[in-house]
């Protein structure tokens, strides 16, 4: 798997993750504050997409994961 496709899987799970957090109807609620790490996420994908600059396609790279289109 690419670094690029890694990076949006992990993204997507993650914004899935503080969402059910945050909720409060959730079953596995815990506290409405994780909403701002759900909108850190969006922000992190929002700049990349513009930068291309992204900490966990850094991370990967040096782990010698095969760069995709986006992250070279």
């Amino acid at each position: 798997m690419s670094i690029d496709r890694i990076v949006m899987a992990f993204a997507g799970f993650m914004i899935l993750l503080t969402i059910a957090l945050g909720m409060q109807g959730s079953p596995i609620f815990h506290h409405v504050y994780w909403l701002y790490f759900t909108a850190f996420i969006g922000f992190n994908l929002l700049q990349s997409a513009f930068t291309g600059f992204c900490p966990l396609a850094l991370i990967l790279k040096k782990m010698g994961k095969k760069p995709g289109v986006a992250f070279n």
